[in-house]
């Protein structure tokens, strides 16, 4: 849900700031359900998934093939709908792919402020990437909203 909240503010971002021809509610719904194929074949670590081209391409072919199913599991009648969100278009990719990176740095970030080092690392990693992406409302949410994330209970009422 966090990821796709956070696809969403990216695509408000996109609209309105860059003009980005994008229609935002269906960002949020395509990120609602980009991992839909997990429920079948688990999470692996990216380091795995994307370790190679191979495997990299290997497992898509889970990923679709798992989607597949998911879809027949469904009636009919409502399987298109499914297949729509599921197999999102591709011009959302750069969103969601971005607030999954968010969202497990917000992760980071909550740890870290419980005082649990082992999140340090994984910060700085997810940072990198995003800023690597060069996607101006990942830079502009970081820039703006991260901080919030950090606050006190407290300094959130200020």
């Amino acid at each position: 849900m966090e990821t796709a909240v956070l696809a969403h503010a990216l695509a408000v971002i996109d609209k309105v700031r860059y003009g980005a021809e994008i229609d935002v509610s269906e960002v949020a719904l395509a990120a609602m359900f980009h991992d839909a194929a997990e429920t079948i074949t688990g999470d692996l670590p990216t380091p795995v998934k994307y370790g190679t081209d191979d495997m990299k391409e290997a497992y898509k072919r889970v990923e679709t093939h798992a989607e597949e199913k998911l879809v027949a599991m469904l009636p009919p009648d409502l399987a298109n709908e499914y297949i729509r969100v599921i197999r999102y278009p591709e011009t959302y990719r750069r969103y969601i792919k971005a607030a999954d990176k968010l969202s497990a740095i917000i992760k980071c970030i909550e740890e870290k402020n419980s005082g649990n080092r082992d999140f340090d690392s994984a910060y700085d990693s997810l940072m990198g990437a995003v800023k690597a992406m060069d996607f101006a409302p990942a830079n502009d949410f970081i820039n703006e909203f991260l901080r919030s994330y950090s606050l006190t209970v407290d300094e959130q009422q200020e």
